[in-house]
This record gives structure tokens, sequence and C-alpha cells, in this order.
């Protein structure tokens, strides 16, 4: 009896992660979200308090989707952005591009709301 319990509380605890994983799109996915919540989502998510957000929301529409310019611009960073060629190695920075490619893109902003990802793209 003792032994179903735990082995109910396991899976319980075991299949959402499991299932995070595959949703992400597999180990690489995975690794590059938690990149991106390590190193991008302090810029590029909203804050839960009332200041604004600093860059653009990053989805698989980011840079017309285009892994190339991703790659790029996280890589030797923008004038508003710092590059992250010297942090992450290549294969880490193509973990947070496979993780951006199962990011969908973000509702379009209400008319006449200030738009925080009409900026430059970073």
């Amino acid at each position: 009896m003792l032994c179903r319990a735990t082995l109910a509380m396991v899976s319980l605890v075991a299949l959402p992660c499991a299932a995070a994983a595959q949703s992400a799109g597999g180990d690489q996915a995975l690794l590059g979200m938690r990149i991106f919540n390590q190193s991008c989502r302090v810029c590029h998510t909203k804050p839960q308090l009332i200041s604004p957000q600093y860059g653009p929301v990053l989805s698989m529409q980011t840079l017309g989707g285009n892994a190339e310019l991703i790659r790029e611009v996280i890589s030797n960073g923008t004038p508003r952005m710092p590059g992250f060629k010297s942090t992450y190695k290549p294969a880490e920075i193509d973990a947070v591009i496979a993780y951006l490619k199962t990011v969908p893109a973000a509702a379009a902003p209400a008319a006449g709301a200030k738009a925080s990802n009409s900026r430059d793209a970073d």
C-alpha cells in the first residue's frame, strides 16, 4: 500500500515535468528556457510591478523567425542590449533560439495602448 502511494506521488511530480520538457520541444528548448529565464526575462517580459518593460517581447516571430538573425543579435547584441557570445557557448545560444521557436507570438496591443514591443528589435 505504501509503495502504491509513493509511486502515485512520484508519478504526479514526474509527469508534469516530462510534459513540460516535451511541450518545450525537448532538452535543447528546455535548456534554452532556463538560459532565457536567467539572462533574458528581466528585460524581455512584462514586469509584475508598474515599471515599463525594457525590451521587446520575444517569440517565434522575433526578427521574422530568422534563426541566423536571432543568433547574431544574441551573440553580438545591439546598441541597447549586451552581446552574449562571451557568456554562452554557441550550443547554448542555439538552445535559446530553439526555446523562442516554442513561444507563441504575443497578441497585438490594444488600440491606443503604448506598445512596449514596438521598439527596435533587440
